[in-house]
């Protein structure tokens, strides 16, 4: 479905300098400054699979969607998707694409939503039979039955955010681009934009790639990872070895009964403490779980234990140190 090979995209950045004297030597030259955004990227998607793409600020995420959707065009490198060349062939390939960008609109500011629907169709020549059978399903699972007669100024940005989505779905793409798809959406929005996204990868086999900064979009829809940084692709595999490989530690929540000073047991590091709970960490690497809880219980008079994970947040934090970005 997806294959890039050996991508690279440089920008060029004017230097500003503070001053009355360097504002006016800037008038007459300029200097600039090479800003490596993709540094030999390479990578290939199956068709139907659900990727993260991940990495902080600045790492070229966007850069990549952008390429990928026929926006920029690379410095060099390959980058194919369904047989075209995304900015080669951007007419016939934008019809087989979605994407959304979760700062950018792509619905009309000030008319009711359902009118730019009926605009995109237009503009995709979507067929009579197929617009109508693709607004039913995505006005029933993303719950826009009252929305789609309103405004698009009128809408929160959850409801927004779902109308986006809706309206880069009309023509029944094969590839998802979703660019911060639930930024700034509070808990119920974003759950209703993840099940959708899993519905329609599921019923429909549209293939996605997630960016996002939220690591519970992540381990709510992806199974595979793309980790970038300074613009190089650092990690490609499952998320479930990414935690087996640097989620060695465990989080135990004890509750019970007396007060105590202190948990002076191996391998565990003490979170918090009150005098009824207390959050540890321990490292499964060096001590088994049996064996802590076996000496906290000599300890106190252990009432409720609970084993979480390591949050996955802190996994990417790991991985981010040790390649240093």
């Amino acid at each position: 479905m997806i294959t890039i090979e050996g991508l690279n995209k440089s920008f060029k950045v004017a230097k500003r300098s503070t001053g009355l004297m360097n504002s006016v030597k800037a008038l007459f030259h300029r200097e600039h400054t090479i800003v490596q955004a993709l540094d030999d990227i390479s990578f290939s998607i199956e068709p139907g699979e659900i990727v993260g793409y991940i990495g902080p600020n600045g790492a070229g995420k966007s850069t990549t969607i952008k390429v990928m959707s026929g926006i920029l065009v690379p410095d060099s490198g390959s980058c194919t998707i369904m047989g075209y060349t995304p900015w080669k062939e951007r007419v016939s390939y934008v019809k087989n694409i979605g994407v959304v960008f979760g700062q950018r609109s792509q619905l009309w500011w000030d008319v009711p939503v359902i009118d730019s629907f009926e605009l995109l169709r237009d503009i995709y020549k979507i067929p009579h039979d197929e617009y109508k059978a693709n607004i039913n399903l995505l006005v029933e699972t993303l719950d826009l039955q009252t929305l789609i007669y309103t405004p698009v100024r009128q809408l929160s940005l959850g409801q927004r955010m779902r109308c986006e989505i809706a309206a880069s779905l009309l023509h029944s793409p094969s590839v998802l681009f979703l660019d911060e798809p639930t930024i700034g959406l509070d808990a119920l929005s974003k759950i209703a934009v993840r099940q959708f996204i899993k519905t329609i990868n599921k019923e429909k086999g549209v293939t996605v790639i997630l960016t996002t900064h939220d690591m519970n979009d992540i381990e709510a829809l992806a199974d595979r990872v793309l980790l970038i940084g300074k613009g190089r692709l650092l990690y490609d595999g499952k998320l479930e070895a990414l935690r087996k490989k640097y989620g060695s530690h465990k989080i135990i929540t004890v509750d019970y009964r007396e007060s105590i000073k202190s948990f002076d047991v191996y391998g565990v590091t003490v979170h918090s403490q009150t005098s009824e709970r207390a959050v540890l960490s321990i490292n499964t690497e060096k001590v088994m779980i049996a064996e802590v809880i076996s000496q906290i219980s000599r300890l106190v008079e252990l009432l409720d234990v609970s084993i979480e994970a390591q949050p996955i947040e802190e996994i990417i934090v790991q991985l981010y140190k040790e390649y240093q970005i």
